[in-house]
């Protein structure tokens, strides 16, 4: 603690986490344990998929690989402090580290956001342009808007954590949360929040308004494209190839526009841990699910490589 004027300024903090129970805090050890082991095997082995399968070496499964080894960063900013909180009995994080994690996670969901319109962009071209969809989408054209996808989404969390931690943090240090979330640090603020808030709903806003414009117009033009198909094969088959898509979609924005679209007066720890989860944790593991299920190219990949490997044996 330091002091400032009449204020004991925070120099560190406690996260509460989900329970003080022990039993409980072990038994969510183990859950965080196995969802996290189980994302890290999704993404990891859908990216060596795409990898090893030359035909999945096109501009779709190239976005699916990035998404990938995004998820595995962005799980890793939460899943392994959880899981160390539930075993430790001191869950005190520094100043520095609650910025260090408050900036990668705003990077990486950041960045989700903008690789996300990209995916929409790639699936837009796909279905309205089939016959010319390899010119128009040239790997160099692929590897720059995930590149750019980084490059805004950083850009923009540099901003956002730079707003977030000049302000004053006094009296209780407790956080009631599993990470450093911008909601009960701004609760924590001896400063004036509004200019703070008002900074935050205009980058939010921005970058969400952006993405959303370019994922709706891409799905309005695929829709249209859908329309003008005849045969009902035909339709299936181009609406599937986006299903997973907008099943992703749904459930990231979803679960952030919940998060981040009300006042900070409107938060309660309870909400915000459990819709938290979903973009934190539940949005990675499901990702690889999503996008090799119900996929037959990811399948007839996986049985090819599953049969080298039975081979080799």
């Amino acid at each position: 603690m330091e002091m400032d004027g009449n204020h004991t300024l925070v120099t560190n903090f406690v996260l509460v986490g989900f329970t003080a129970d022990p039993s409980l805090r072990m038994v969510l050890f183990v859950l965080f344990l196995a969802s996290y082991t189980l994302t890290l095997t999704g993404n990891i082995g859908l990216m060596a998929l795409i990898y090893l399968d030359s035909r999945l070496h096109t501009p779709m499964y190239f976005f699916v690989g990035s998404l990938s080894f995004l998820d595995v960063w962005y799980s890793s900013v939460y899943t392994p402090r959880i899981m160390s909180d539930c075993v430790s009995k001191n869950n005190v994080m520094s100043l520095s580290g609650c910025a260090a994690q408050f900036f990668f996670s705003a990077g990486f969901a950041y960045s989700e956001c903008f690789l996300l319109a990209a995916m929409a962009y790639d699936r837009y071209v796909a279905i309205c342009n089939p016959l010319l969809y390899a010119t128009a989408m040239p790997k160099k054209l692929c590897i720059l808007l995930v590149v750019g996808s980084y490059v805004a989404g950083f850009a923009n969390a540099i901003v956002h954590t730079g707003n977030t931690f000049r302000l004053h943090f006094c009296g209780n240090n407790v956080i009631n949360h599993f990470f450093c979330d911008a909601p009960p640090l701004v609760k924590m603020a001896c400063d004036d929040t509004w200019v703070y808030e008002l900074i935050v709903a205009s980058i939010i806003g921005c970058n969400v308004m952006a993405t959303t414009v370019l994922i709706l117009g891409s799905y309005i033009g695929i829709v249209a494209a859908i329309m003008r198909i005849h045969s009902t094969t035909g339709r299936h088959k181009a609406f599937s190839t986006c299903s997973s898509h907008l099943i992703s979609v749904s459930l990231f924005y979803g679960s952030i526009l919940l998060m981040y679209s009300r006042p900070s007066s409107m938060h309660t720890p309870d909400w915000d841990k459990a819709n938290a989860l979903f973009y934190t944790v539940v949005n990675p593991l499901v990702n690889p699910m999503i996008y090799s299920l119900r996929n037959k190219d990811v399948k007839a990949a996986f049985q090819k490589v599953l049969g080298r490997f039975i081979r080799l044996k």
